[in-house]
């Protein structure tokens, strides 16, 4: 490739599918060149996390502001570093390398497509590529992620009798506008993975005829949006027939998307509700919420399934998203409901492309992001199914958890950092009076004692929330009628005057003042440190504690 085509790697962002590595240790007065070993250590890990996960690219010899410092190692150093995904990883990971100039710097360039294989390092551990890191996970999804990445053959299957000319060159220019590649529409097809040159011409993957095919269809019969809006609450067919409107969308998948925003998008209702005397008009559906269900939709739908289009249903409760395919290993619908942030591609190369693009963006966020968006607005959580056996259905419901006036109420706890159970402790004390236990906290949450407990403890911190007595099992959620009165716990309490006196504690202080052992002591401070309720400076005989931010003025 020519020079100029490698200098996205300067300003590219890094993220799941890039990541720019230096050769030089910068932590002292002057910089140093960092031991082979350690940066084919670094190499080794992003390469098999990404192989892991869905490919990418790095570039070593880059700072992280994409200034190129270079890779300058003798001969045999070197071999260290351009072996490091052989030795270090267990299967080896599949590279390709090249050297690219940038500013008359050498910067050695590793690509990596997604495996079949797990890969795992020779110390044993498993890495997967999330977003901008190289994180470890459980070996008991080693067996689920192998079993789903055998599976993910569709969109990497090469058709014969496709050529360039049966793509939309149009679509090429809009990749390059938003990423600013300099490839020409071939080199783009072969950096995403979508093409390899056999024989003198260029083979398509289904892949790249699904992001850019003129007549998509034609490749994927059931590559479109079908749309129905139905009256009342559930459909009826016949003489009952209760399609109020229904468009079918066809477009290659670049911009299939947007074309699917465009159309559902007038049909999502504004309600009007008084909150102070003025109307407020919010949306039925957060606008987060559905796009986000859609884009998963397009990304991750099994595409061997030529029988069934994605469907987007809307109804006067709800709206359900069915896209055709099961989860991929190790995601399921009980990690997805307990909001876990978890990521598997069935179509690595498609979601490569649309990441991009912009449509996706931290991957394994979007899930949680819709609760966190549903719940803001006051509405009930997002529903997964798999029904009929192979369709995934996303439903969003309309129907508000709590009354207008309960959501205009929570508004002053807002920019607290409050997460989302505390959230509903506190709508339910409002509608009981103000008060609640720890007892139905756990009821109507479903959480344990312990976790219980923290939040409890975490509400008191803040002041928002005080038990009714010493001791007792029954508090109340302090109102903005009410002073702000932080309540300490005992051993605060005795606590304080050293701590008045002195400025801060260590930990004789507390052996001598609450009669304590030095591990019972440690024991009490970690606690306190860990509730908020101090806060801890320095290490080991120099550590001191003073009284936690939130609190230094009660």
């Amino acid at each position: 490739m020519k020079t100029r085509d490698w200098k996205w790697l300067t300003t590219h962002r890094e993220g799941q599918f890039f990541e720019r590595k230096c050769c030089y240790d910068r932590s002292g007065k002057r910089p140093k060149r960092r031991d082979a070993r350690s940066v084919a250590r670094d190499v080794a890990e992003t390469l098999a996390a990404m192989a892991n996960a869905d490919g990418g690219t790095l570039a070593l010899g880059l700072e992280n502001d994409g200034t190129p410092s270079g890779v300058d190692y003798p001969q045999d150093r070197l071999g260290v570093i351009l072996r490091a995904a052989e030795r270090n990883v267990r299967p080896a990971v599949k590279t390709h390398y090249q050297w690219a100039d940038l500013d008359e710097t050498k910067v050695l360039i590793f690509e990596v497509d997604w495996s079949p294989e797990v890969h795992q390092l020779s110390d044993g551990r498993y890495l997967l590529r999330v977003w901008d890191q190289n994180l470890p996970f459980p070996a008991s999804d080693i067996a689920a992620m192998k079993e789903g990445k055998r599976r993910k053959v569709i969109e990497g299957k090469f058709v014969g009798d496709a050529s360039v000319n049966d793509l939309d060159k149009n679509l090429f220019d809009q990749i390059r506008q938003k990423t600013g590649f300099e490839f020409s529409d071939e080199e783009l097809l072969q950096h995403y993975r979508l093409a390899e040159p056999r024989n003198g011409r260029l083979i398509l993957s289904l892949a790249a005829l699904l992001l850019f095919a003129k007549d998509p269809l034609h490749w994927q019969p059931a590559c479109y949006v079908d749309f129905v809006k139905w009256q009342g609450t559930e459909r009826r067919f016949g003489t009952e027939l209760n399609v109020i409107k229904r468009a079918r969308i066809e477009a290659p998948l670049l911009t299939l998307i947007e074309q699917t925003f465009t159309t559902v998008w007038p049909h999502i209702r504004e309600r009007q509700r008084l909150v102070d005397l003025f109307f407020e008009e919010r949306f039925e559906y957060p606008t987060f919420a559905w796009q986000e269900a859609v884009i998963n939709a397009v990304a991750h739908r099994d595409y061997g399934l030529q029988g069934t289009p994605i469907e987007i249903w809307i109804f006067d409760d709800r709206m359900e998203l069915r896209s055709p395919g099961v989860l991929v290993e190790p995601v399921t619908v009980e990690r997805l409901q307990r909001r876990e942030r978890i990521h598997a591609s069935r179509n690595p190369r498609l979601v490569r492309v649309l990441t991009d693009m912009g449509y996706m963006r931290e991957l394994g966020e979007g899930v949680p992001r819709m609760f966190e968006v549903m719940e803001r607005e006051g509405l009930k959580p997002p529903e997964f199914r798999i029904e009929a056996g192979a369709v995934f259905t996303v439903i969003l419901n309309n129907t508000p958890v709590y009354p207008p006036e309960t959501m205009q109420w929570l508004k002053q706890f807002e920019g607290q950092g409050l997460n989302p159970n505390q959230r509903r402790l506190l709508a339910y004390a409002h509608a009981h009076g103000g008060r609640f236990t720890s007892r139905s906290y756990q009821k109507f949450v479903g959480i344990d004692i312990y976790a219980a407990s923290k939040d409890i403890k975490d509400l008191i911190r803040r002041g928002i929330a005080r038990s009714l007595k010493k001791g007792g099992r029954v508090y109340e959620v302090v109102s903005p009628e009410r002073p702000r009165v932080v309540e300490l716990p005992d051993e605060v309490e005795k606590l304080k005057p050293r701590l008045e006196q002195k400025g801060y504690l260590k930990n004789q202080d507390v052996r001598e003042i609450l009669g304590l052992t030095m591990p019972r002591a440690n024991r009490v401070l970690r606690r306190l440190t860990e509730t908020g309720w101090l806060r801890a400076e320095g290490e080991k005989r120099g550590r001191r504690y003073y009284l936690g931010r939130d609190i230094e003025q009660a």
